[in-house]
């Protein structure tokens, strides 16, 4: 369990950040966007960071790195969309790759959209939506639908379904969910419990101002373990 707190943990903080602030100039088109997503699989540190501003930079510097260490085969995969809120850019980004840690194979992936202003042609102003990140260690013997919304409103219940998609049977799951809170990552533990009813069922409120609420659950097995994050968009209306 340490090795799962310690990796879940850095590689969640490391793609909030990192992904929070990696963003295209629309100005500058197709070219760029495939330049940055060529750096970033090259691992190509001046270059990334030349789309920053210094103190972001700054921020970003030695989680990059950390990334890049734990996961350093891992692939970036950048995609132009059409935004969903007005006078923002956005963008599709996935991302995959795998490192063995501690004798154990971690597969990562993840995907989601990012939002983002420009000023003077560098990244300001992004955010997160429609965020799925997963890390396993089973190889995805196990079938598990992650059913959390994308976007609910402000004061709004809304379920969390984690559901183990086959029968149980004699075999043993464990597994717990959280709200991340970024002040609290580095003390926070999920507490894991016998999931005896398929999987996780949980009935959450919605924060009563708009922004951006995220879960942080593990589901351990005898195949291995499953770790993942998922954004939920907090709006005034849909």
């Amino acid at each position: 369990m340490k090795t799962l707190k310690r990796i879940g943990t850095s590689v969640y903080i490391f793609f909030y950040i990192i992904s929070s602030q990696s963003a295209i100039s629309a100005n500058r088109g197709q070219d760029v966007l495939l330049n940055l997503e060529n750096a970033l699989n090259k691992k190509n540190l001046e270059i990334i960071y030349s789309y920053f501003e210094e103190d972001e930079k700054l921020k970003i510097k030695k989680k990059l790195e950390k990334m890049i260490k734990e996961f350093p085969n891992a692939i970036w995969e950048i995609k132009k969309m059409n935004s969903i809120e007005l006078n923002k850019n956005m963008v599709n980004v996935s991302i995959s790759g795998s490192n063995f840690i501690d004798n154990r194979e971690f597969h990562l992936e993840s995907n989601f959209d990012y939002l983002y202003n420009l000023k003077k042609g560098k990244i300001v102003d992004g955010f997160i939506t429609n965020d799925l990140t997963t890390i396993r260690s089973d190889k995805n013997k196990i079938n598990i639908t992650i059913d959390i919304p994308d976007r609910v409103l402000t004061g709004s219940k809304y379920d969390i379904d984690i559901i183990i998609n086959e029968p149980l049977g004699e075999e043993i799951y464990a597994g717990g969910i959280n709200s991340y809170q970024e002040e609290f990552i580095f003390k926070q533990e999920i507490r894991l419990e016998p999931l005896v009813t398929g999987g996780i069922f949980k009935v959450t409120r919605a924060p009563n101002k708009k922004g951006t609420q995220t879960w942080t659950g593990i589901i351990t097995h005898s195949k291995g373990i499953v770790t993942f994050t998922k954004t939920v968009q907090i709006v005034e209306k849909i």
